[in-house]
């Protein structure tokens, strides 16, 4: 599957007025515009988090997984998973 993220390098907590101005490309579902992946701590909150995110669809979940992956690479972070229905408390 063809990712949408790109890096954009933004550490520590981010702020509302910050996140409004981040691109699409940073987040794991850039439509809906929900789990940023600016740098490796976003990256590994995004995977604790990936099953809390409503109002998607498995097409979405896809996406935000490869997207993630993507980033996971880029910040160095391991990413044992190897689809996003193994992430989570409660895996699909």
């Amino acid at each position: 599957m063809e990712t949408t993220w790109r890096p954009f390098e933004a550490h520590g907590t981010l702020s509302e007025e910050t996140r409004e101005r981040l691109p699409d490309s940073v987040y794991a579902f850039p439509e809906q515009r929900k789990l940023p992946l600016t740098d490796a701590k976003h990256v590994r909150n995004a995977v604790a988090r990936f099953d809390q995110v409503r109002g998607v669809n498995d097409k979405d979940r896809d996406l935000a997984f490869a997207n993630l992956a993507v980033a996971a690479k880029h910040y160095d972070v391991e990413l044992s998973e190897s689809s996003w229905h193994e992430l989570g408390r409660t895996p699909h």
